[in-house]
């Protein structure tokens, strides 16, 4: 059976919001032989710009019954009456079909329309604190790749509206199309969505790159012993002036930061190498297997040796 699938961009979108979940679907439908009938459309239609200036021609909003609606993200989302008009628009297409989403900014959209009052989302970080003052009845968890809460699902920025679509991928079509739709995107494994987007604040050493040095140097040392106070020490602050600072550039203490250098170093090992988990954790920083498998739990939502499978190792 088809599935109908309509992307919605607007003036602004970020043209990788749209694109890369439609690439997603188009492969998918073929490895299953079970397309995805996808339409873009826009308020109004015609020639829709992105924010990049390149545009894409898409169809009026249209009122039939559909599958699943997705609304791109992007600068596009600061303007109130394209919200609004989406929102609109949003509300009554809620009453006829079966599953919407959202990527990165795109969750102000719903939002406006109520659709995620009381329930759980997630949007781009740099968008997080906006959107927390606009939407208080929404239980915002900014640290997540993607959320489902119920018939509604919503998606940090830009790339992980790929990592959304290929978990919707799985649920129409199954684990192993989702995966094999990875492995023609090059992706390197599909993420979880209890995954931090905030990792990547991590790895560049926060939104200025402030801390890059010392993470660096940390990522050389992770079988020792990294408390507050030695980092502190290595970035030549006082352990609470470093702290506060540290959790302003990154959205995170210190200490979470440090265990995920190690997840994402043990990450690596457990899916392309063939060492003993035991091995992995003493060689990551975790000391022991339990404790690694507990920290594996939180942030992917899999012990390390259902990823260790899942990459075919």
């Amino acid at each position: 059976m088809t599935h109908r699938l309509t992307m919605l961009v607007f003036p602004g979108f970020q043209l990788l919001d749209a694109t890369g979940p439609i690439a997603a679907f188009e492969i998918a439908g073929r490895i299953a032989r079970r397309p995805y009938a996808i339409a873009l459309q826009a308020p109004g239609g015609g020639s829709v710009p992105s924010s990049s200036g390149i545009a894409l021609a898409a169809a009026p909003l249209g009122t039939e019954p559909v599958d699943t609606i997705m609304v791109s993200g992007g600068e596009g989302t600061r303007s109130p009456d394209t919200r609004g008009i989406i929102a609109d628009w949003l509300r009554i297409m809620a009453l006829c079909t079966a599953r919407i989403a959202s990527v990165c900014s795109g969750a102000y959209c719903l939002a406006e329309a109520g659709l995620l009052d009381g329930r759980r989302a997630t949007t781009h970080w740099s968008r997080s604190d906006d959107f927390a003052r606009c939407y208080p009845a929404v239980r915002l968890d900014a640290d997540r790749i993607f959320i489902n809460d119920g018939a509604i699902w919503t998606s940090a920025g830009i790339t992980a509206g790929i990592d959304l679509a290929l978990a919707l991928i799985e649920a129409d079509l199954g684990g192993d199309v989702a995966r094999r739709t990875a492995q023609h995107l090059v992706v390197h494994q599909r993420r979880p969505g209890g995954q931090s987007q905030f990792s990547a604040l991590v790895e560049l050493g926060g939104r200025s790159g402030r801390f890059q040095a010392l993470l660096d140097w940390a990522r050389d040392r992770l079988t020792e012993s990294l408390p507050v106070e030695r980092l502190a020490d290595q970035a030549a602050m006082s352990p609470r002036n470093f702290a506060r600072a540290f959790v302003a550039e990154t959205g995170v203490t210190p200490a979470k930061a440090i265990e995920r250098l190690r997840l994402d170093a043990a990450r690596t090992a457990v899916e392309t190498g063939s060492d003993p988990v035991e091995t992995i954790a003493r060689h990551t920083g975790f000391g022991d297997a339990e404790r690694m498998r507990r920290a594996f739990l939180r942030a992917f939502g899999q012990p390390p040796q259902a990823l260790r499978r899942g990459a075919g190792g």
